[in-house]
Order: structure tokens, then C-alpha cells, then sequence
């Protein structure tokens, strides 16, 4: 899993019958140092998140797997909102 910030969300006209009901939100992976890395990516919302919700995604054939249906296009599915963190 890795660490992400909702910064939006994506809205479609039109999707792929297996995401049909999925929202859709733009994230921001994070480095170690919780800054941005790269550019941001679409994920699907499988625990309600909203802008501004520091997460864990997961991505790759994992992020499927993460929907009712497992039979989709998904590259990234954010599985979990987090609360705090602490460093060990």
C-alpha cells in the first residue's frame, strides 16, 4: 500500500459499465517525507474519502481487486483514510 492526498474529485460523462456507481477522485501520491511525488492519478473510492484526506491506495492489479466487481479497469483504489501516524 502507499501513502496519498485527495486533492479533487474526477467527474465522468460517460465510463466503463464495471465502474458504474465507483466515484472517482484525484490523488496525489506522497514520498516518506509526505510530500508530493510524480503527477497526480485517478482512483477509484472505495471508503468515501474527500479533498484534503490523507490515504492509503493501493495500485496495479490490487486496486481491481478492491471493488465489488472485481472484473475492471482500476489502476488505483484508495482502501483506507488515515487518521494519524505516528513514526516508530
Amino acid at each position: 500500500m502507499k501513502i496519498g492526498r485527495i486533492t479533487g474529485s474526477v467527474v465522468c460523462d460517460k465510463k466503463t459499465s464495471s465502474l458504474s456507481g465507483v466515484s472517482l477522485l484525484l490523488l496525489q501520491p506522497l514520498d516518506e517525507n509526505y510530500r508530493g511525488k510524480g503527477t497526480p492519478i485517478v482512483a477509484c473510492d472505495t471508503v468515501q474519502a474527500g479533498t484534503g484526506d490523507l490515504v492509503l491506495y493501493e495500485g496495479g492489479r490490487e486496486a481491481a481487486l478492491a471493488l465489488d466487481n472485481w472484473f475492471n479497469p482500476s489502476d488505483a483504489s484508495v482502501v483506507g483514510i488515515i487518521d494519524s501516524l505516528e513514526d516508530v
